[in-house]
């Protein structure tokens, strides 16, 4: 006989556990101590001890009453029995179910992405690539980070990387969403999330405008700069900063994080580590004079401390990426026609339009990763000769600027012809 719920409400305890029973396996089990618990009863193909297939019974748990009102409960059964009716234990089922919300308990974005971070960092990516994806991780934190990764819907992930889009900020916004997609496939390499939804996101956000750091180009105005540098009054390691910039135009953090263990001023070269380099090989770059020079007069500075550039704050790190910016803003250089990593692109356009140094030569010199891996093998080791005598031409051509000397470009000239690749 069916139950009622007057009968659900009229029942009481008793000395012993008893139960009253429903439809098709439902049964309500009330304990002497007041508890009311939903079970259902069921059976399944199993073995017995003797390993012979019979008919188990089995109980499942359908939660307790009142909480679970007999409407509710009726429900919980109907679902389990459809489980049966597919072949499924709906125990097994609910054993899964359990275990997959703690696991989304623990694996979180948050947690993931921490994961994901701390493998970057075992695969030897550059401490500032780290640092930057950590900041991206901190970006979506509040909205995406105690989220269950493997519940994370697409729309979730768009609502968190749209307030950058909305503030005109279009290159924040994509590569934020960048740094989820990489979380959601650490997390499917792991088992942990089924796919990545930032796959059914292609063309969500506005298409990114390419931003190129501002550079000056012009080696009138490239002589302007070089004699405002003259004139700064901040800090001396900062002007000699400005200065090796300019002249050895590495990556801004490159030159920040220089140590004095890598340099060689006997020698007159600076080995970089592979692990500071964006393309995860050594780099070696020649010292013309003039850089010799300035990392003499910085030694009297910061010689006995491990950085070249240590911070203003604290000489256990280095000097801030903000610094060398900072003092172009102080020379009235503003951030449209002038940047750290303008320089770069500054000695990249003037070495090419002087015609005397191979297009080879001087993107080994920028530290530019070949494309083709097998010509990247062998021109390695090349163009060493004429890097060192770039280097010093560049060194005296800078010079020639900062005192307002006249340039002629030279075309295809001796030097050009001797380091011509073959």
């Amino acid at each position: 006989m069916a139950l009622t719920n007057a009968n659900l409400r009229n029942a009481k305890p008793r000395a012993a556990p008893y139960k009253l029973s429903d439809e098709k396996g439902l049964f309500l089990l009330v304990q002497p101590s007041g508890g009311m618990l939903w079970r259902m009863k069921y059976r399944v193909d199993g073995r017995d001890a003797e390993g012979n297939a019979k008919r188990v019974e089995k109980k499942l748990s359908l939660g307790t009453y009142p909480e679970i009102g007999l409407k509710d409960a009726r429900e919980r059964r109907d679902a389990a029995r459809s489980l049966l009716a597919q072949g499924k234990d709906p125990a097994d089922e609910k054993r899964r179910e359990q275990q997959a919300k703690r696991l989304g308990a623990v694996n979180t974005f948050g947690a993931v992405a921490k994961a994901c971070i701390e493998k970057n960092r075992r695969d030897g990516l550059a401490e500032a690539t780290i640092r930057k994806r950590e900041w991206f991780a901190s970006l979506v934190g509040k909205s995406l980070g105690a989220r269950p990764i493997a519940e994370i819907a697409p729309f979730e992930i768009l609502d968190a990387v749209r307030p950058f889009e909305a503030a005109r900020n279009d290159e924040k916004a994509h590569r934020t969403l960048q740094f989820v997609g990489q979380v959601f496939r650490h997390a499917v390499a792991n088992q942990l999330a089924p796919s990545d939804p930032t796959r059914d996101l292609r063309g969500a956000l506005a298409a990114r405008k390419p931003k190129h750091h501002a550079a000056i180009l012009d080696p009138k105005k490239a002589g302007e700069l070089l004699r405002a540098m003259d004139g700064y009054e901040g800090h001396p390691l900062t002007l000699y900063a400005l200065q090796l910039s300019a002249i050895l135009f590495v990556r801004p953090g490159e030159l920040r994080q220089a140590e004095w263990a890598e340099i060689d001023d006997i020698g007159a070269i600076w080995r970089i580590p592979a692990g500071k380099m964006k393309s995860r090989v050594e780099h070696v770059v020649p010292l013309p004079k003039q850089a010799i020079g300035l990392l003499r007069k910085a030694r009297e500075l910061s010689g006995n401390g491990r950085y070249v550039f240590p911070s203003m704050r604290s000489g256990l790190r280095p000097m801030s990426e903000n610094t060398i910016n900072g003092a172009l803003r102080r020379l009235g250089f503003t951030g449209d026609e002038m940047t750290a990593h303008g320089f770069r692109a500054m000695a990249s356009t003037l070495l090419n339009e002087s015609g005397k140094w191979s297009s080879d030569a001087i993107e080994r010199a920028l530290a530019h990763k070949d494309r083709d891996a097998i010509r990247a093998a062998y021109h390695r080791g090349a163009h060493w000769a004429e890097r060192v005598e770039m280097a010093q031409w560049w060194a005296n051509y800078l010079e020639r600027l900062r005192v307002g000397a006249e340039i002629v470009p030279i075309r295809a000239n001796k030097a050009h012809r001797q380091f011509a690749p073959k």
